[in-house]
C-alpha cells in the first residue's frame, strides 16, 4: 500500500486540535450499533471502512458474523445511502476500479471512487458530491462514519464536522437579523428556530470507531493509536458541541456466542472416526 500522506499528517494538527482523533461512540464491532435507533435520530446514511471493519484485511467477502447487522443497516438506510470508502478499493491504486467492482458484488453497496485517501479533504469533498447528488440529498450531520483507524476514519469523520465560510456567514447574518428585528419577529424566529433544534436533533455527523479486529493488522499502529487516545481524552475537554446526547440510544449489546450443541460434538466425533478408518 502506497504512503497515506494525509494520514501521516495528523498529528501534526493535533497541536492545534488534538481532540480530532475523539470519536463519539465506540463498539466493538457494527453489531452493537443499532440502526433503527440511529434513523429515528435522523440519520440517513452511512460510510463505512471496509478492512476488519466488514472484511477480513484484503478479503471482498463481509464477515459471516455480520451478516444480520449488515442487512439491517442497508435495509434502514435504503439503497445508496450506505457507502464503501476504503484506501485500497476505489482509490488511485485500484486499477480499473476491479477491487471495487468485487467489493460491490460481495457487499451490494456502492463504493466511492477517489483520488486523495482519506482522512484528506479532498476525499471528504468527494464523499459530499456523491451525497449531495443522490435523489434525497443528504447532508454532512446526517451522516454516520464507521471505521477502525483513528487516524484515518475518526479524523475524517471529525474534519467533516468543521464549520465551512458558508456555516459562519449564516451564522453570522442569523445574529444581525436577531438584532435588527423586532420583538415580535424575533419571537417568530425563536419559534423557527425551535422546530429546527427538533428536526436537527444531532448536530454532527457521528464518528464510530470499531475496536475489534477480524485479523491482526498493524497492531503496533493501532496501540499507540489508543493510547494517544486515552491520554487526550484524559487531559483535554469536549468542545462546544462535541457530545451528542442521549448516545447510548444508539449501542445494544453484543450477541452472546452460540454453544455448540450435543448433536454437533457427535457429529465430529463421527466424523473423526470414519478418517480415523478410512
Amino acid at each position: 500500500m502506497p504512503l497515506n500522506v494525509p494520514g501521516i499528517l495528523v498529528p501534526f494538527q493535533l497541536f492545534i486540535n488534538p481532540r480530532i482523533i475523539v470519536p463519539a461512540l465506540s463498539v466493538k464491532d457494527i453489531r452493537q450499533l443499532n440502526f433503527h435507533a440511529l434513523k429515528k435520530a435522523g440519520y440517513k446514511g452511512a460510510v463505512f471502512d471496509k478492512d476488519n471493519c466488514l472484511t477480513v484485511p484484503y478479503k471482498d467477502a463481509l464477515v459471516p458474523e455480520l451478516e444480520s447487522s449488515w442487512k439491517e443497516c442497508c435495509e434502514v438506510f435504503g439503497e445508496g445511502n450506505v457507502l464503501i470508502v476504503s484506501n485500497s478499493a476505489g482509490s488511485f491504486q485500484d486499477a480499473g476500479g476491479i477491487q471495487a467492482e468485487a467489493i460491490n458484488h460481495h457487499l451490494g453497496v456502492p463504493v466511492l471512487f477517489h483520488a486523495s485517501m482519506k482522512p484528506s479533504y479532498p476525499c471528504i469533498d468527494t464523499i459530499r458530491t456523491y451525497f449531495g447528488s443522490l435523489r434525497h440529498p443528504i447532508k454532512d450531520r446526517e451522516l454516520v462514519i464507521i471505521g477502525d483507524r483513528l487516524f484515518t476514519d475518526i479524523v475524517m469523520a471529525n474534519r467533516m464536522n468543521s464549520k465551512g465560510w458558508t456555516e459562519y456567514t449564516r451564522d453570522l447574518m442569523r445574529s444581525v437579523r436577531q438584532v435588527l428585528l423586532s420583538k415580535g419577529s424575533e419571537e417568530k424566529d425563536a419559534s423557527h428556530a425551535g422546530s429546527d433544534t427538533k428536526v436537527s436533533a444531532h448536530p454532527r455527523t457521528l464518528a464510530v470507531w470499531t475496536t475489534g479486529v477480524w485479523k491482526r493488522e498493524a497492531m503496533v499502529m493501532r496501540f499507540g493509536e489508543r493510547k494517544l487516545l486515552e491520554v487526550i481524552q484524559k487531559w483535554t475537554k469536549p468542545r462546544e458541541g462535541e457530545v451528542i446526547g442521549d448516545i447510548g440510544l444508539f449501542t445494544r449489546e453484543l450477541p452472546s456466542p452460540s454453544q455448540p450443541t450435543q448433536r454437533g460434538l457427535l457429529q465430529q466425533l463421527t466424523a473423526r472416526l470414519h478418517l480415523k478408518r478410512s
